[in-house]
């Protein structure tokens, strides 16, 4: 009789690194399929009669960069408190994000915010999980990522607009706010860091603070560039990549949440 193994997956945050997984778990002898879910962070493994160890299974995910570990779930109060504070934290400046970015006239601020709003939801969607059935996750995650398609969506298309008409945006906002930005990345993975070790949620959090943190780098120096060279171009060409980005991850929760729902 075939046994079904489920783990948790450290990392996995885009249709790419899913694909990764799931070939890697399939590429091991006597496993059957191989489902790994973006939603959940959570990888399902069948294996035919006589399978190999999950021991094996997980050795060859591990050469993908993700690590396998049992599901476990979070019922540390102080683990649910931190969380609130990291979504609180992402979708508020998030929305500062917007605000500066119409002020300042950036396109690259106004698609980082786009980052910040999906860290905070898919935050948010951890700290959900930590009482909801895997079904009501997915109905969220599909909801969150019609609502991230719709924002990218409108920043990229705001972004191609502009590159008709540029404007040079005001260099020392996207200053300002790029750091600033930086530092509520670190902030939140500073909060996580004690947690990084703990289930695939947690890691994943702590991992897109910790990342994002690296490509906030980007909107700095999209400023350094539009102030050195008197060009609004560095600005947009930075927004089309983030937005562009974006919309990659939103599509892949959207088909995630969609297969989750169809089982």
């Amino acid at each position: 009789m075939a046994e079904t193994l489920r783990f948790s997956v450290s990392g996995l945050d885009c249709a790419s690194c899913v694909q990764r997984v799931e070939q890697a778990a399939l590429s091991v002898p006597g496993v059957g399929s191989a489902r790994a879910s973006l939603t959940n962070g959570t990888l399902e493994v069948t294996l035919a009669p006589a399978g190999p160890e999950a021991a094996a299974i997980a050795a060859a995910v591990a050469a993908t960069g993700h690590e396998l570990s049992p599901i476990q779930t979070h019922h540390d109060p102080a683990y649910a408190r931190i969380l609130g504070i990291v979504v609180a934290l992402n979708l508020g400046y998030g929305l500062a994000e917007i605000v500066a970015g119409l002020w300042a006239g950036s396109q690259a601020l106004l698609a980082d915010s786009l980052d910040f709003l999906g860290d905070g939801l898919i935050s948010l969607l951890a700290l959900i999980a930590l009482r909801w059935t895997a079904r009501a996750r997915a109905r969220t995650a599909m909801v969150q990522g019609l609502f991230l398609m719709a924002m990218g969506l409108s920043v990229l298309t705001g972004t191609l607009f502009e590159a008709l008409r540029p404007e040079l945006p005001q260099s020392t906002v996207m200053t300002v706010m790029g750091l600033g930005a930086m530092a509520v990345n670190l902030a939140c993975a500073a909060l996580m860091m004690r947690h990084r070790t703990g289930d695939a949620s947690a890691r994943a959090v702590w991992l897109f603070s910790r990342n994002d943190a690296i490509g906030n780098l980007a909107v700095v120096a999209a400023a350094l560039f539009v102030a050195l060279l008197g060009s609004p171009w560095p600005d947009i060409l930075v927004a089309i990549g983030i937005a562009s980005l974006f919309l990659g991850s939103a599509l892949a929760i959207l088909r995630d949440a969609r297969r989750e729902l169809s089982t």
